[in-house]
C-alpha cells in the first residue's frame, strides 16, 4: 500500500507499507525476504510514477524509537522533489 504523509519533509513524500503487520525491520524473517524485495521495487516504481527517477530520490526506514520511529508498522520513506542534505530526516524530527 501506499499513501501520501500528512507530515511530509519534502514535495514528495511517499509511504510504503506492507499489508502484513511488521512493528519494525527488525521483524522481518528469511520467510519475508520476497516482500522485503517488492517494497523496495515498489518504490522504484513510484519514484517513476512521480517523476523522481532522474533526479533522484532517497527510500529510508526507520528502525527504533532513537532514530525517529514514532508508527510501530514497517514502512518505508520515499522522498524527493529538491535537494536534499545528509540531515535531512533528522532535522524536521529535532
Amino acid at each position: 500500500m501506499v499513501i501520501k504523509t500528512i507530515q511530509p519533509f519534502t514535495p514528495v513524500h511517499l509511504l510504503i507499507l506492507p499489508r502484513k503487520h511488521l512493528a519494525s525491520l527488525n521483524d522481518f524473517t528469511d520467510a519475508e525476504s520476497d516482500l522485503a524485495g517488492h517494497l523496495l521495487l515498489t518504490a522504484k516504481l513510484m519514484a517513476a510514477r512521480m517523476n523522481i527517477s532522474q533526479s533522484g530520490y532517497r527510500v529510508a526506514i526507520n528502525n527504533g524509537i532513537n532514530v525517529g520511529q514514532t508508527i510501530f508498522h514497517l514502512h518505508i520513506h520515499l522522498l524527493g522533489g529538491r535537494p536534499m542534505g545528509a540531515g535531512l530526516m533528522t532535522e524536521r524530527m529535532g
